[in-house]
């Protein structure tokens, strides 16, 4: 083994910190090393599917069948509708972030979570993956939405053995999934055995044999699905790849496949890197900003910040979405309260204006306008040729530019303003602002990766990138925007269902075993596995797949089939109550325990959306039990489950020192050479990058133009039918619910609500605040989920929202992205009618003049 950094093996984690400098100035590229990119964002197209249609199931009807819930339950909580709010952050951001903070960890806790956030020194955000600056960070370093994890990650309230004797599973899945989070942390192993209704304690030793018993009793090691969050730092997300490679699978689904797979499928095959090309400085100094499909406020809040100071800088910012959502119009910084020469303007003024132009697409529109823009753009290159296509760029490093742009002219004006819904006029108004611009950013979230069309339409923005000449120079360059906190980094950890040769290849000499190179389950494959009876265990390093993933009822039905369902997690979710004939339930730190193993405190690491690495090093003591860290779990099941097939010296070393991990992360994945010295720097490290050097190690080593085909889908859609999409609620991070409240779009106290055009609304009768059941339709299958209250809202005609995970079971888990396989979150056909049924309980529906 490499000598590590630190070579007293009793100082693991808690060396000084290295000189090395990582702090690129304004403008100039961070040094990257000379690796290659590695890239496992390479779908390969011979890959088999299972395109089978999975019958609806009976959503309606399943709480009568089933005790234990698999739905949140239907209740309503106190509905009050307010104004939608014009500005995001403020001082209100300020006075929740500390009352949430404080009431879940207690004021000395919960601040010295504050404090530690994102710092250099300290831990990652638990929650988006919105990179740190690379100089100087603020005392408070976090958002509304980091606090309120954080906060919840530090709760000081224990779920014990004796929370677990006293309720039932299925009394648990009938609190609301707010309560469920709220419990409190789990603090011991617990197990669920056949024909329990309740989890009882059992010693770790115990449950690591359980899960070996039961995975070498398999008839084939593809009947075991590893599922993994994007919550999991990157050793542990190494450990558990290797993990399920030793065992002979690779059904590695994880939440990428049901996010931003669809930017890795688009990414790789154009630019050669299945990540974005941008760094926080880029943001920064872009001259024109495009955000489709985003709400940065809910979502990536700290991403105001840099948005904030591109508009002080003079960009210019186009934001494109169905909603207009508060984060898109206005910021006021909470930082500035801080400032004695900015606080009174922060307290008494409007706020930054964020976007200078908002472009209300209809939903699954944004290719057409997209395509509407650089329409525009060709035609002001004829008339001034030269000027606006980046010709010498597309000659040097693209090829397929010919037939994009053939493809572009001879779209029609009619399909482009039929299916965005966007002007002919409004899209030259975007054009303008782009048109003799040449750093220009485009962002993107899950707006756009969960449409039908996803990957190509991302394949549209980097055309567009491509034909501005805005690739791989400062202030320009593709930002696809990650939810959580180390999505990116567990793929580049090799957590991957289709892994390259290269990885495999590498990843068995330095454990000297085979490992498998048939491709596995992506996470709609495995749900339908799961749901078919041809798997047997099912493993989840975090998350909550039961609420992430589409048709809620299917995936509950296949968990059900399972002989075996583990779940390490921090706090209890609906996801850990729907089990397998047996079920464990094994607690573990987060980013923010202090992880202490005999060779002292550890550290782990984290990959940001725009590839910086950096440490995470808990500052809170854990809470009285028997929490272990997530590699201490998994170190301790390989050693069950391997036995002497294994290193068992090795494997004990990495449970008692982090750095030997990363030690074999960095001979295994380029781009991590000297990991545990590079960790060691202020601020972390970036990873190659070929996109932003204009290195483009495709195929052809070229940046490839796409020739996309525009789908009417719309007009396959019968009188009365939708499109839904799913979207987060202000209080709500991925699928944890922190409380009801949406603030920013003026809904309190009630998550059972759809969003609704008022004109829709009228030709169905439906007035503000009734109650309606919606029901989704796809080859001729039918989903219904009942008792929403519908709201009317500023909404594209046609176009209706509801939160997740409540509208997940109307989405089919067979309704997926071409290529990525990506559920279709934001395209569900629909219709909607008066409820059927009487409401169990009142409806508290209060205007705002009322309260």
């Amino acid at each position: 083994m490499e000598d590590s950094p630190i070579s007293d093996p009793g100082k693991a984690g808690n060396s000084p910190q290295q000189k090395a400098e990582n702090k690129p100035k304004s403008g100039d590229r961070p040094d990257q090393g000379t690796a290659p990119a590695p890239d496992h964002y390479r779908p390969d197209p011979q890959h088999e599917r299972d395109e089978s249609v999975i019958p609806a199931p009976d959503v309606p009807n399943a709480k009568y069948h089933h005790p234990i819930l698999a739905q949140p339950p239907e209740v309503f909580t106190g509905l009050r509708l307010e104004e939608r709010a014009k500005v995001a952050a403020g001082v209100t951001a300020v006075i929740k972030s500390m009352e949430f903070s404080w009431s879940e960890g207690g004021l000395n806790r919960g601040t010295r979570g504050l404090l530690n956030m994102n710092q250099k020194d300290g831990f990652d955000c638990s929650s988006c993956a919105w990179p740190d600056p690379d100089d100087h960070r603020s005392v408070a370093e976090f958002c509304e939405n980091g606090a309120k994890a954080t906060a919840s990650d530090a709760d000081d309230k224990a779920a014990g053995p004796e929370f677990f004797a006293k309720h039932s599973l299925a009394q648990l899945s009938q609190m609301t999934d707010r309560d469920q989070n709220n419990a409190g942390r789990l603090t011991h192993p617990l197990v669920k055995r056949p024909g329990d209704n309740h989890y009882s304690p059992i010693a770790w030793q115990d449950a690591f044999q359980l899960i070996a018993d039961n995975l070498n009793a398999l008839d084939s090691p593809h009947e075991a699905v590893f599922y993994t969050s994007g919550k999991v730092p990157n050793e542990p997300a190494f450990l558990f790849q290797l993990f399920a490679k030793l065992l002979g699978t690779n059904n590695l689904p994880d939440c990428s496949n049901m996010c931003h797979e669809s930017s890795g499928a688009a990414l790789s095959p154009t630019l050669g890197l299945g990540k974005g090309s941008v760094t926080l400085n880029d943001i920064h100094e872009a001259e024109v900003i495009l955000i489709i499909g985003q709400n940065p406020g809910t979502n990536h809040p700290r991403m105001l910040t840099a948005l904030q100071k591109a508009k002080r800088n003079g960009a210019k910012i186009i934001s494109v979405n169905p909603l207009p959502e508060a984060g898109l119009m206005a910021f006021k910084n909470p930082q500035d309260f801080m400032n004695p020469f900015k606080a009174l303007g922060a307290l008494l003024g409007d706020g930054t204006q964020i976007t200078d132009l908002f472009l209300q697409v209809r939903v699954d529109g944004d290719m057409a306008l997209l395509r509407g823009i650089m329409k525009h753009l060709f035609e002001a290159e004829d008339r001034n040729p030269g000027q606006v296509v980046d010709r010498p760029f597309i000659e040097k490093y693209t090829t397929g530019f010919e037939s994009f742009e053939q493809n572009v002219r001879n779209t029609s004006w009619e399909d482009i303003e039929e299916l965005s819904g966007i002007s002919r006029a409004q899209l030259l108004e975007a054009a303008n602002l782009i048109a003799t611009k040449q750093k220009i950013i485009t962002c993107w979230a899950m707006g756009v990766t969960q449409q039908r069309q996803g990957v190509q339409t991302i394949q549209e923005i980097v055309n567009l990138q491509l034909m501005k000449g805005a690739i791989g120079k400062p202030g320009a360059g593709t930002c696809p925007v990650r939810g959580h906190s180390n999505v990116q980094g567990d793929r580049t950890m090799g957590v991957w269902e289709q892994p390259t040769k290269q990885f495999q290849d590498a990843l068995g000499k330095e454990f000297n075993f085979q490992p498998p190179y048939e491709h596995g389950y992506d996470t709609v494959e495995a749900i339908k596995a799961m749901y078919k009876g041809k798997t047997k265990v099912f493993f989840s390093l975090g998350g909550n797949l039961l609420a992430a993933g589409p048709d809620t009822e299917v995936i509950a039905e296949g968990m059900r089939k399972q002989k075996l369902t583990v779940f390490v997690g921090t706090k209890l979710n609906r996801g850990h109550l729907t089990t397998g004939e047996t079920s464990l339930l094994l607690p573990c730190f987060t980013h923010a325990d202090v992880d202490m193993q005999k060779s002292g405190h550890q550290m782990t690491s984290c990959e940001n959306s725009m590839g910086v690495v950096s440490q995470n090093k808990g500052v809170l003591v854990p809470l009285p039990g028997q929490m272990m860290s997530e590699v201490a779990i998994l170190c301790g099941i390989a050693i069950a489950t391997f036995g002497s097939k294994i290193n068992i010296a090795d494997w004990v070393a990495m449970t008692e020192n982090y750095d030997v991990i990363r030690d074999h992360i960095s001979r295994v994945i380029p781009g991590f050479e000297n990991f545990n010295e590079k960790l060691r720097r202020p601020g972390g490290f970036y990873l190659p990058n070929g996109p932003r050097e204009r290195k483009f190690t495709t195929k052809n080593g070229k940046a490839n133009f796409t020739t996309t085909e525009l789908e009417h889908y719309q007009r396959d859609l019968e009188a009365d039918q939708l499109i839904l999409m799913t979207v987060r609620s202000h209080d709500q991070f991925n699928t944890t619910i922190y409380d009801y409240n949406d603030r920013y779009r003026g809904v309190l106290g009630e998550r059972r609500v759809l969003f609704m055009n008022e004109q829709d609304m009228a030709d169905r009768g439906l007035k503000a605040k009734d109650l309606i059941d919606i029901t989704s339709h796809f080859k001729g299958e039918k989903r219904t989920v009942e008792k929403f209250i519908a709201i009317p809202y500023d909404i594209p005609k046609g176009n209706v929202a509801a939160y997740f995970p409540e509208a997940n079971p109307l989405v089919p888990v067979g309704s997926v992205a071409k290529t990525s396989n990506t559920p279709t979150s934001k395209y569900v056909v629909v219709t909607v009618v008066p409820t059927r049924k009487t409401v169990g309980a009142p409806v508290e529906v209060r205007m705002a003049a009322e309260v």
